[in-house]
Order: structure tokens, then C-alpha cells, then sequence
């Protein structure tokens, strides 16, 4: 007999073996028990999560009929009924699974749909298990919209969809929606230790929780894993050989990494990297183990309490950790090594790309802040209050300073009337001030303060004046020629005033008659409509366009095709020149003039006079619009 996969052989076979669902058995038991059942079902999530599996077990609680043949619809099919069996050997002829990535046609769909009228030929119930449904086409959901929300009683859907974004609302609608979430490491990891007890193979607790983060949230995928690594270790599961099939990198290489820049030690992160590069471990494998790390290292320092106990045998290294490193520094850390994944693609070489993320740290790392404060604050000059400042004197010749260069300067500055619009503030000259002791968090006080000398008594010396900048000039508001036509085929560009023709009308008429009927369309319609009926002979009628882009033989062919299927078999002639009556301009008057009559008509309501009288109301330009 073949050997059959791990992820076959141990698929759940009813409810209660479901492993990290227990919100969607819990549901689905409820129904089932309480008879309350839906016509479809749709089950959402990511693979390996067990959406096919749940189809199944739904399906063989409704066709159980008991180890007797006498039991009815229950939440835990029996497993031994010829129901139960033959479901689970895929030969149940009342359940059908439809693969819609390769079945996804409207053709399939209606194959599928032509099998409900007939009733179960051996069980109670017909499933329809549709398996990525979100691949189907529209037209193939569009077929099956009406069995899917009025299906005979002995009919049940159940879709399964990895992109329940992609599945129509009209679908999502007439479903019951279950999202299967993605499992927990240590789930993953408990179920694979029961796994392997059974299949009474050794492993290593730190190889299970290799392969459960591995794993990333499937089932499928955890004991896909397990295969290959049972295989790989020749019938054993140990952390060496499963972190080496992997590519895994050593969580020891990740803590002497988080050691050295925690303690600013820029050599040890470039050896250990090296050390990596020797090894041939993955740099974005370093990274996202580094991630973990500082993850758990962000919970013990931000929320000691809420670390619960775990099995962890590096717990007590990453709690040290999170002791030596400041959590401003964890949390930068933890940013650079997620976003570093992206850089890695981009650097010549992965490890030289790894070296630079990790050394990042080491150039935002603030050091010697406190003792550079302390000298700061110890080498500034003492100074006296502002009340008792010295009389300073104004020096001969002073150029210009820096702001940034000088003490506290007293400004003087005239008084502006304040405006709607303030043109940006002209520099003024400033007169630097003795040094003086620091003040307290008090504003500044106003050079023109009543408590202080006025600027006139301050005693000088002979100088030639201050130069104070010009003021600045008023700002002049710029007419801007607006365009809101502009790029528009239907708007036109002349500025000829509109003159009404009797040929206007009637080209007017035909074109919207051509219109109405969908003979013209595109390029051929802009044609129709920028153009000005000039001359109309019986055989021969001749026509002015501005856009000399639009006259081109193959649109003129089209739209005389167009008039000779509506009954004028004539020739068209087509000229470039300036137009004044065409179907466009006539639409744009027409248009202007409803907009024109709307905002009367707002204007004068009585409630927006109210609401612009007593409230200061105003309606915003452009908001309102004629109806069409």
C-alpha cells in the first residue's frame, strides 16, 4: 500500500478533531443541532486553514443516517454509515466539488446547475462544495445567482475562497460567511506533538516550534513540513537538522547581535554578520528572527504583567535583554529590521544590506545625551533678570547678524493692522542685548512695555541710523484665466459668439437623432457634434470643423455611413474654418442656461436667504449643478 502524507492522513473527519476553529465549529454545531439550516454557506480564509475539510464534515452531518440507518441530521456524523464513508473516499454521488480554478466557465457552472433539479439519489441532502469560488467569471456567477438564492430544499451550497474580496456582493449576500483564521504557533505546534505520537516519531520541542512558526498559520502546511522533515532527519526530528532544512537562522545569532548594539559595539555586529555570511544563513531569515525577538523584548519592557508563563526556554534571556537595551531603542530596532526586509533586494549583496540595517541603529543611537546636557546647562552664562539689564549702547557700524547667532534681542517693531491676507513679515535690524541669566518659562516682555525705558532714552552713541528693511510689498492677486473645457471634445473651442441657423437645427436634429440610435460613437460623434452644417444640396452636403484632428477620411466614411443608414444617402464634404452654430455649442448654451436658471432658483429659495442672512451662509462655487 502507498504511503499516505501526513496532511491526508490525519485530516479531521468530524467536528470535534477540528484544531484552531473552534468559533466556526461552535456555530455551525449550534445549526446543525437546532435544525436552523442555511441553503449556502461560504468559508473564507487563508490555505491550509481547513475549508475543505469543514465542507466535508458538513456534508456528512447532513447525510448521516447512524451505525443503525436510523439517525438524522447531527452535529457528530458517525464516520462508519455508508454516508460518512463514502464522503470521505470522495465517492458520494450527492456531493460534488467543483475546482473553480480550473473549472471557472459559465459552461462548468451550468453543468453543475442542471444536476439540482433532480433530487439525492442516495442521501438527504445534494452538496454543491464549489472550492475557489472567487475564480469563476462574471458570467458564470451571474448564472448561478438565482439556484443560489432559491434552491429546491434538498440543496445546499457551500463556496470555499482563499479572496472573499474578489466574490461578488451579490454572492456574499445570500451566504452564511465563517472566516477560518489562521492557526497559532503553538497550536500548530501541539497538534504536530500529537501527530508524531501517534506516528511514534521522536522530536525535539525546539524542531516542533521550528516548524510551527515555518508554518505561518497552516495546518497544511505544518505537516507538509513535517514530512520533509521527518525525511530529512531519517526519522527524527531534531532543532539542528529542521533549522538547517529551513534555512533558518540560530535565535543565538540574534541575541549577540541585540547584545552588541545594545552595548554600541559596532564590531561585534559586523563579525557576527560575517560569522552569518560563513555559515550561509539567510539575512532576511536574521532579520525576522531578530523581529521575534524584539517583539517579546517590547512586551517586558512596555507590559511586564501581561507576560504570561511560557515554555520558552529563552524567555529569561530576552527579559535580560529588554532590561540592557532603553525601549525607545527597542522599538526603533524593531522598525529597522521589519522595514530592512524590503532593502534587502536592493543592496549589492543581502549581507551587506543586513550589516547596514543593523549598524542604522547604531547612527540614531543617541549617545551621552545626559552628559551632554549636563555640560550645556553648566556652561551657560549667568544672567541677570530682564528688569535689571544694563543700558547697552548701539555700536558705530553693525552688520547684519544670524538669528540663530544672537542673545535675546529686543525687536523694534512698528504696529500692522491686521489683514484678511498678511504678506510674509520683512526683516527687521536688531539690536543685540547683554548676556543675561535664564529666564523663567514667563513670555519675553514687549520692548514698548510701560515698566521699561522707552527706546529714545537708551543712551547711544553717535551712529549713522539703523538700516531697516524695506516693507515688504502688498500682495496683488493674479487673474488666472480659467478653462474648464480644456481637453474636452465636447466643449468647443471657438469664440465665435453662438449664431442659431435654420441648417444648425436640422443637423442638430440628425445628429441627435444619430445619437439616440447608437449609428455613431467616439471620434465619429465628436465629429458630429464639433461640426456646423455650412451648405445642404440634395446629393452633397458640406461641413466646418474646427479640430482639424477629427477630420480624418475614415471618421467622415463612418458618420456618411451613419446618415445613409438613417435615410440620407449623401456625400460629405468636411472644411476647416472658424463655427458658430454646431450641436456642441448648442448643448454648452443649453447647459449654461439650466445652470444659470438653478442657482436662481437656490438663490431666491427662502430657507438658503434665511441661512445666508442669519447664519452667514455661503455656497461654496461650483457646488451646485444643474440636473441633466
Amino acid at each position: 500500500m502507498s504511503y499516505v502524507v501526513l496532511a491526508r492522513k490525519y485530516r479531521p473527519r468530524n467536528f470535534r478533531e477540528m484544531v484552531g476553529q473552534g468559533h466556526v465549529v461552535q456555530a455551525l454545531s449550534n445549526t446543525l443541532q437546532s435544525q436552523r439550516l442555511h441553503h449556502a454557506y461560504l468559508f473564507t480564509g487563508t490555505r491550509g486553514v481547513g475549508k475543505t475539510t469543514v465542507s466535508r464534515i458538513l456534508a456528512k452531518s447532513l447525510n448521516c443516517v447512524g451505525p443503525d440507518g436510523q439517525g438524522g441530521i447531527t452535529a457528530e456524523p458517525c464516520g462508519v454509515c455508508q454516508a460518512c464513508t463514502d464522503i470521505d473516499a470522495g465517492r458520494f454521488v450527492d456531493y460534488t466539488e467543483l475546482d473553480a480554478a480550473s473549472n471557472r466557465g459559465v459552461d462548468e457552472v451550468q453543468s453543475l446547475l442542471e444536476q439540482a433539479v433532480y433530487k439525492p439519489v442516495q442521501g438527504r441532502f445534494k452538496v454543491f462544495m464549489i472550492d475557489e469560488v472567487h475564480m469563476l467569471t462574471n458570467t458564470a456567477f451571474n448564472a448561478m445567482l438565482k439556484t443560489l438564492e432559491e434552491p429546491p430544499e434538498y440543496l445546499k451550497f457551500v463556496l470555499a475562497t482563499t479572496d472573499p474580496q474578489k466574490v461578488p456582493v451579490t454572492v456574499l449576500s445570500r451566504c452564511l460567511q465563517f472566516n477560518l483564521r489562521p492557526m497559532a504557533p503553538e497550536t500548530v505546534a501541539e497538534h504536530l506533538e500529537q501527530v508524531l505520537q501517534a506516528e511514534q516519531v521522536s522530536a525535539e520541542p525546539a524542531a516542533l516550534r521550528l516548524l510551527a512558526r515555518a508554518a505561518r498559520g497552516s495546518m497544511r502546511d505544518a505537516l507538509s513540513l513535517t514530512d520533509q522533515a521527518i525525511a530529512f532527519g531519517n526519522g527524527q526530528l531534531q532543532e539542528a537538522p529542521v533549522r538547517q532544512m529551513l534555512g533558518a537562522v540560530d535565535r543565538g545569532h540574534a541575541f549577540r547581535i541585540i547584545e552588541a548594539l545594545a552595548a554600541g559595539d559596532g564590531a561585534g555586529v559586523v563579525n557576527t554578520v560575517e560569522a552569518l555570511r560563513v555559515n550561509g544563513q539567510n539575512a532576511a531569515s536574521t532579520l525576522e528572527e531578530m523581529t521575534g525577538v524584539l517583539q517579546r523584548m517590547a512586551v517586558h519592557q512596555s507590559a511586564p504583567d501581561a507576560v504570561s508563563a511560557s515554555t520558552d526556554p529563552d524567555e529569561a534571556q530576552i527579559a535580560a535583554l529588554a532590561a540592557a537595551l532603553p525601549a525607545d531603542e527597542t522599538q526603533l530596532l524593531y522598525s529597522l529590521c521589519l522595514h530592512g526586509r524590503a532593502e534587502l533586494g536592493l543592496a549589492p549583496d543581502e549581507y551587506a544590506g543586513l550589516t547596514m540595517v543593523l549598524l542604522r541603529l547604531l547612527a540614531f543611537k543617541p549617545s551621552g545625551t545626559a552628559e551632554k546636557k549636563t555640560s550645556l546647562k553648566a556652561a551657560e552664562p549667568a544672567r541677570a533678570p530682564v528688569s535689571a539689564a544694563p543700558a547697552v549702547s548701539l555700536p558705530p557700524a553693525m552688520p547684519p547678524v544670524q538669528p540663530a547667532a544672537q542673545p535675546r534681542p529686543v525687536v523694534r517693531q512698528e504696529a500692522v493692522p491686521p489683514a484678511p491676507i498678511s504678506p510674509p513679515q520683512a526683516k527687521t535690524h536688531t539690536v543685540p542685548a547683554a548676556p543675561e541669566p535664564p529666564v523663567d518659562d514667563a513670555p519675553w516682555p514687549d520692548p514698548q512695555d510701560e515698566d521699561l525705558p522707552p527706546w529714545d532714552a537708551l543712551p547711544s552713541q553717535p551712529a549713522a541710523p539703523t538700516p531697516v528693511a524695506p516693507p515688504a510689498p502688498p500682495l496683488v492677486k493674479v487673474p488666472v484665466r480659467e478653462q474648464p473645457g480644456a481637453g474636452r471634445l465636447d466643449q468647443p473651442r471657438s469664440t465665435t459668439p453662438l449664431q442659431l441657423t435654420p441648417e444648425g437645427e436640422f443637423w442638430a436634429e440628425v445628429v441627435q437623432q444619430l445619437i439616440d440610435a447608437g449609428a455613431i460613437s467616439a471620434l465619429v460623434r465628436e465629429l458630429a457634434l464639433q461640426s456646423q452644417l455650412v451648405e445642404r444640396e440634395a446629393l452633397r452636403w458640406r461641413l466646418r470643423i474646427e479640430r482639424e484632428s477629427l477630420n480624418q477620411g475614415s471618421n467622415r466614411e463612418r458618420l456618411q455611413a451613419a446618415l445613409q443608414s438613417l435615410g440620407h444617402a449623401v456625400e460629405l464634404l468636411v472644411e476647416a474654418g472658424a463655427v458658430s452654430d454646431s450641436p456642441a455649442r448648442r448643448n454648452a448654451a443649453e447647459a449654461e442656461r439650466r445652470q444659470r436658471e438653478a442657482e436662481q432658483q437656490i438663490l431666491a429659495d427662502p430657507f438658503v436667504q434665511t441661512m445666508m442672512r442669519d447664519f452667514g451662509g455661503t455656497i461654496v462655487p461650483g457646488s451646485l449643478k444643474a440636473s441633466t
